[in-house]
């Protein structure tokens, strides 16, 4: 019977569904993989659903976050417009490291200069990382994602 308001809510909701993901991926083809894996996910899983209107909503919460995770998976890679057509001179290098060190060391908490610094300089996991912190890895990628995007906007201040 669970089962059955899986069906009924996909049945319904299919086109919606697609929509949601589509939305997301921008890939017609990839919105209908989507669907189609939650879907076989969710009905392996035997969720206990007790009416449409709950499967309808299990539904859409999985085909987006399903969705938002393929788009991540894929990001793009830079354009070669987007890449300098020629190196910058040494001393270009090392006055931007100079000055993105300064934006480290005043913008960033302690936990986000150690987050940041062990997982870009020092090569170690999210999840050795919050381990030896005493957090949880998905504390450790919110502190690391608050870090960046500090710095991407300390960044763009200075244009």
């Amino acid at each position: 019977m669970m089962n059955d308001f899986l069906t009924d809510a996909f049945v319904r909701l299919r086109q919606k569904l697609k929509g949601i993901s589509v939305r997301v991926l921008l890939d017609p083809d990839g919105a209908e993989d989507i669907l189609q894996e939650s879907f076989v996910r969710l009905w392996q899983k035997r969720y206990p659903l007790h009416s449409e209107q709950e499967a309808a909503a299990l539904l859409t919460r999985a085909v987006r976050n399903a969705s938002l995770n393929e788009r991540r998976r894929k990001r793009p890679f830079p354009l070669e417009a987007d890449i300098a057509e020629a190196p910058p001179a040494p001393e270009d290098k090392e006055e931007a490291y100079a000055a993105m060190h300064r934006k480290i060391e005043s913008e960033l908490t302690e936990m986000q200069r150690y987050i940041l610094e062990e997982k870009e300089y020092g090569g170690r996991t999210l999840e050795d990382i919050a381990r030896e912190l005493g957090m949880e890895p998905a504390a450790a990628r919110m502190q690391l994602s608050r870090a960046r995007k500090t710095l991407k906007n300390a960044l763009k201040d200075d244009r």
